[in-house]
């Protein structure tokens, strides 16, 4: 198992398994439509030919594909005993302590920043409005991240990240804020809503879209901005 993450790590990294290294695999394997995995074996080894062989051929006429797998092996191997050996020995425990200190307070920091940047940014987009960053005693007594100065009173916004196993809990959440957002509404004067945003495809979008027009609408009650 251990053997079989580095040499993925590895091929990775050094990217042996783009198409100029192996060819556009997922693409000739559906040209190909093997029937087993023998006919996929013959058809790689008889037809597809990435641009690194060639490159190779041309030099060295008699070269195999066979040879060229056993190469391409080779140079794995290589980058696995020159590099990353004397990489991992040069990783001292004080590294793997900061590493890991890091990793959970600066880094989750930054990416959870970054997901509510993302988010305030797509609801500046489509609501047509400036989005200001909430004084720190909002967010303490009210929970209230962002807010949208309108003419007649202020819209709150909490953005809250969740994960698709914490959907259900939504009813959760909004029951916990009712009464901080109630209480800003009411000494404040306006209305809260909360955005919960969601890592779909590898980017962060609204999971609860229907707040977008809840919130436009608050805005035109309270006079536009």
């Amino acid at each position: 198992m251990a053997k079989e993450w580095i040499l993925n790590m590895a091929t990775n990294r050094w990217q042996l398994n783009r198409p100029k290294y192996v060819g556009k695999v997922s693409e000739e394997i559906r040209r190909c439509q093997p029937r087993t995995l023998e006919d996929w074996k013959r058809f790689y080894m008889e037809e597809v030919e990435p641009e690194k062989f060639a490159e190779m051929k041309r030099h060295i006429k008699s070269l195999t594909k066979d040879q060229y797998l056993e190469w391409l092996g080779m140079e794995l191997c290589k980058k696995i005993h020159e590099v990353m050996k004397k990489e991992i020995e040069e990783v001292s425990e004080e590294d793997c302590k900061s590493y890991i200190k890091k990793l959970i307070f600066e880094r989750t920091y930054e990416g959870y920043k970054t997901e509510i940047e993302t988010i305030y940014g797509e609801l500046e987009k489509e609501l047509g409005v400036h989005i200001e960053p909430a004084p720190d005693e909002w967010d303490r007594k009210y929970n209230i991240d962002f807010f949208i100065q309108a003419k007649e009173g202020i819209i709150g916004l909490q953005i809250k990240p969740i994960t698709y196993n914490q959907t259900p809990e939504i009813h959760n959440w909004m029951n916990w804020l009712k009464e901080s957002h109630a209480k800003f509404e009411k000494d404040i004067g306006g209305k809260a809503f909360v955005i919960f945003s969601i890592k779909k495809d590898r980017r962060k979008e609204i999971y609860n879209k229907e707040v977008i027009d809840d919130i436009r609408r608050a805005i035109e009650e309270l006079g536009g901005t």
